[in-house]
């Protein structure tokens, strides 16, 4: 079974992870497409992209028990059609997950950590933020810092936000799990936010609900 985690992480927030083993065939074949869906999908050139459009229909349909259409706004941020859950979505590599909450908006990051990411770092670090010095460390407390801001950026909407400008990440010391604290400031928000963490398969993920 290709769902490797299914749990409710807050009161009212489901979050869920697929790993994608199936092949386009498969997967194809296992989803109920709503009007205009199979020309978005061609949209996409790369299978691995087609794989991953599918896969995230796929994990809606085993979650929510129905299939699920999903729109976007101009932002390209997701929606339920005719639905009041919220939802946020990632995919990195072989796996797709997805956060839903009916009271909560919410915000969700998965990265395969695989990149010496300190090479893009000064594009989402700033200088207030505190990344450990041990070389084993270093790497893997930065990931957590880009996906939590991810997270972050998705549950604000997207609106108006520069990684190392608008958004810091608390001080905190890494581990396999945890919870971490960051702060959105721009025009539209000046709030704290408590985001979570967890390993798993090689991947960091980071989610947050408000």
């Amino acid at each position: 079974m290709p769902l490797i985690y299914n749990q409710v992480v807050y009161d009212d927030c489901q979050l869920a992870v697929w790993e994608i083993t199936e092949s386009f065939e498969d997967m194809y074949s296992k989803i109920h497409f709503f009007d205009g869906e199979i020309e978005n999908l061609k949209n996409y050139k790369s299978t691995v992209r087609q794989l991953e459009w599918l896969s995230v229909r796929r994990l809606l349909r085993e979650v929510r028990g129905v299939p699920t259409q999903i729109v976007y706004n101009e932002s390209r941020k997701p929606f339920l059609f005719n639905s009041d859950q919220h939802i946020s979505i990632s995919h990195s590599r072989n796996l797709t997950a997805v956060l839903l909450s009916s009271t909560k908006k919410v915000g969700l990051d998965l990265e395969y950590m695989a990149q010496n990411v300190e090479k893009v770092a000064h594009k989402f670090l700033n200088p207030d933020e505190y990344i450990v010095e041990n070389q084993n460390k270093r790497n893997f407390h930065m990931y957590i810092h880009w996906c939590a801001k991810e997270a972050l950026y998705k549950l604000c909407d997207k609106q108006d936000i520069n990684f190392r400008k608008n958004l810091t990440i608390e001080p905190f010391e890494p581990d396999d799990c945890g919870e971490i604290m960051g702060w959105v400031d721009n025009k539209f928000w000046h709030d704290k936010f408590l985001l979570r963490y967890f390993t798993i398969k090689g991947y960091i993920v980071v989610y947050c609900c408000k």
